[in-house]
């Protein structure tokens, strides 16, 4: 781990983030009727890809929009340069986590999609959006949010146009809980350019397609799992080391799972509805390893998982996997739409580091003299794994993030001594089932709201 690497400037980092800033600026009053301080955000877009093959298109967009007269596509080219400089920046960091993880950055790039794409429906979401940016997050009423409803109900039957129904239902909902914009004092100006930017771009046909898919044959040595959970939703994300049968080199891979949640389920009472959509998650928690037959994977490294095409291997402990196989894993490739900096999250190995807390309790890691922040917030309420137990580690598996203008590392894993003994500690060790008392009542209490809403549901389906 070359951790030095993690805290030296990067060549165009803060001009590429200055521009995207003025434009993310200049969508708060929206682009109507842009005041003079509007118009510096869609000029700076413009003077930042100059030289770029979309120079003349994001010129003509900037020109329109200080005149007030753009139209669906200048949006459109303005959504494009703003998501070209982040995916510059994604790609500048990448590089640089990458070096410092000692792996060299994944060769190649992503096949093109296919499919048929459902042009009056992205026609439709667009207008929405351009609607958006032109009345800007400070014009934002009731009406204006509520045309995205219609729009969605009639993306969500295709399975091809989920994927931007699910970003325009959610960006709704964001923006209607801000209404009326005017009486708003701040406004989430990265994530909501972020959601904007990302929809326009997803209403060019074939841009949400479905990527190209591949077969995977061979050993599948889990890491660790990186929960993410919401109000109506949670999400598990098995990070691990792919050993090809063929004798290849290892790659590094990813496996997900979705799922809707009611409120009230919470912490391990998650792994309730995860557990049985994947068998990996056991496997991971239990310390075991898969082998994989004919397993869809795309050219990104996601296995579109099956359990069909899975059985569960020989135990396979993760920090052995990070300190002998991790090294040599070669990184996947990046789609085009998902070159952003917060889409980073590099797989990585610690040890012989310090552990230090300050006064305002933000964890801190020195490696090498270097030190990294521990984003702790990222730990999860579905398993073991505590500020405490990190904080007194002596060898972590962890994620490298780039946040707030810096790197840092988001822990799966831990070593930690426990009355004299090297014990390993992991976020998703109640995958599979715990015997913690916490843990174990917070899975009866989720069973038992399942049921009690499953009960509920049935009545009102047979009225």
């Amino acid at each position: 781990m070359h951790a030095a690497l993690l805290t030296e400037p990067v060549d165009g980092l803060d001009e590429a983030l200055e521009a995207v800033d003025a434009f993310d600026r200049s969508l708060v009053a929206g682009l109507l009727r842009p005041q003079p301080a509007g118009t510096t955000g869609p000029t700076r877009l413009a003077e930042a890809v100059v030289g770029t093959p979309l120079a003349a298109r994001v010129a003509e967009a900037a020109g329109k929009a200080a005149a007030g007269a753009a139209g669906e596509d200048h949006f459109l080219a303005l959504a494009a340069a703003r998501t070209a400089l982040l995916g510059s920046v994604h790609d500048a960091l990448l590089t640089r986590a990458e070096e410092a993880a000692g792996r060299p950055p994944a060769p190649g790039t992503v096949p093109a999609a296919e499919g048929q794409p459902t042009a009056n429906l992205l026609t439709a979401a667009r207008a929405w959006l351009s609607d958006l940016a032109r009345c800007g997050w400070q014009g934002l009423d009731h009406e204006v949010v509520s045309g995205a409803a219609e729009v969605v109900s009639a993306m969500l039957p295709d399975p091809s146009l989920r994927r931007l129904a699910a970003l325009l239902d959610g960006f709704a909902a964001e923006l209607a809980a801000s209404c009326p914009g005017v009486s708003a004092e701040r406004f989430p100006l990265r994530r909501w350019a972020d959601l904007w930017s990302r929809g326009m771009l997803l209403t060019v046909p074939g841009a949400a397609l479905t990527p190209a898919v591949g077969t995977a044959d061979g050993r599948l040595l889990p890491l660790g799992i990186d929960v993410q959970e919401h109000a109506t939703a949670a999400q598990a994300q098995v990070h691990a080391v792919f050993e090809p049968a063929d004798g290849s080199a290892p790659r590094l891979v990813r496996a997900g799972v979705s799922v809707p949640k009611p409120d009230t389920v919470l912490g391990a009472g998650i792994w309730q509805l995860l557990r049985p959509h994947m068998s990996l998650l056991a496997a991971a928690g239990e310390g075991r390893s898969m082998d994989l037959t004919g397993m869809p994977v795309t050219a990104e490294g996601d296995l579109l998982w099956s359990d069909e095409h899975a059985r569960p291997g020989e135990p396979a402990e993760a920090f052995a996997t990070a300190r002998v196989a991790l090294p040599a894993a070669t990184a996947p490739v990046t789609a085009p739409l998902d070159r952003h900096p917060a889409r980073i999250a590099v797989p990585v190995f610690l040890e012989g580091y310090t552990a230090r807390t300050d006064d305002d309790g933000r964890l801190t890691f020195t490696v090498a003299g270097t030190e990294l922040v521990v984003d702790t917030d990222r730990i999860p309420a579905a398993g073991p794994l505590t500020p405490e137990a990190v904080a007194k580690s002596g060898a972590c598996i962890a994620l490298i993030r780039w946040d707030a203008g810096r790197f840092g590392v988001q822990p799966l894993a831990v070593e930690t001594t426990v009355r004299k003994k090297v014990t390993s500690v992991h976020a998703g060790a109640w995958a599979g089932g715990t015997a913690d008392k916490a843990g174990a009542r917070a899975e009866k209490a989720a069973a038992d709201a399942a049921k009690v809403l499953s009960e509920r549901a049935g009545r009102l389906l047979r009225k």
